[in-house]
């Protein structure tokens, strides 16, 4: 049984629901890394997505953020982020996402990102469009890198590992409008869909962060890439550039200057 981009909505709604529910109260935290944490939101969410995926579309293969690779039919994958910015949400940010796609015979058909505390429903089908809460979604029309606001985040590692992306920061700093960390990668790549940001770049990422919304960006009419160019931002190491047509390559050319 194949899913219906309907299916997705209904799903990330109901966790978004788990998440809305608990956010700001007392959450038990554990550390996966010094500055990588999980909330108890983060499983229960997690364990309602994988639940009923599993009752309704069973054998099919699922890629989750907590409970890693579960087996199935490699024809169709789910990639599944059951709280992304849970550093936001554990912190009382309100800043946060459920981020859920399809793949089918190795291409990315469908993604949805939920915002629970906007009610902001971000989906896309592919070759169909992006949309909205059922509004068509389309990038900026920004023609310079100058006149851009762009959008970024950090990894893990980044006390530890000298390829922190501060570097890449303090270039797009200095020849754009400005720069803003938001703490969700599936939320900036929607942004960049919606025309919020013209542009978005980040290193190290898993495919549960950027399947959903980086489907998305493309089917707004965003030129979405890894960071030397090509078109695979899903097999690891991950990296991701999403930008609307005229910014893209100027960001391109950016990350890859040796200036």
């Amino acid at each position: 049984m194949t899913p219906e981009l309907h299916d997705l909505e209904h799903l990330a709604r109901g966790a978004g629901e788990i998440l809305r529910a608990s956010f700001g109260g007392r959450l038990r935290i554990d550390h996966k890394g010094v500055i990588d944490l999980v909330t108890e939101a983060d499983h229960r969410s997690e364990a309602y997505l994988l639940g009923e995926i599993q009752r309704r579309f069973p054998g099919h293969k699922i890629v989750a953020e907590e409970s890693g690779e579960i087996a199935g039919a490699d024809g169709q994958v789910w990639y599944i982020d059951p709280l992304d910015g849970t550093i936001n949400y554990a912190h009382g940010v309100p800043i946060f996402s459920v981020s859920i796609a399809f793949a089918e015979a190795g291409r990315m058909r469908l993604g949805v990102v939920y915002d629970p505390l906007r009610d902001e429903c971000f989906s896309a089908q592919e070759g169909q469009g992006a949309w909205l809460n059922g509004q068509q979604l389309h990038v900026s029309e920004a023609q310079e890198l100058d006149q851009g606001l762009l959008v970024t985040g950090f990894p893990y590692d980044i006390r530890t590992n000298p390829a922190n992306n501060l570097e890449n920061y303090a270039r797009f700093a200095l020849h754009s409008q400005g720069v803003r960390r938001l703490g969700s990668a599936a939320l900036d790549l929607c942004y960049v869909a919606a025309g919020r940001f013209d542009g978005f770049w980040e290193i190290r990422l898993n495919a549960w962060d950027v399947a959903a919304g980086g489907l998305i960006a493309e089917q707004a009419g965003a030129r979405v890439t890894n960071l030397a160019g090509e078109t695979d931002y899903i097999t690891p190491p991950q990296s991701v550039l999403a930008a609307n047509p005229h910014i893209h390559p100027q960001m391109l050319e950016l990350l890859n200057s040796k200036d």
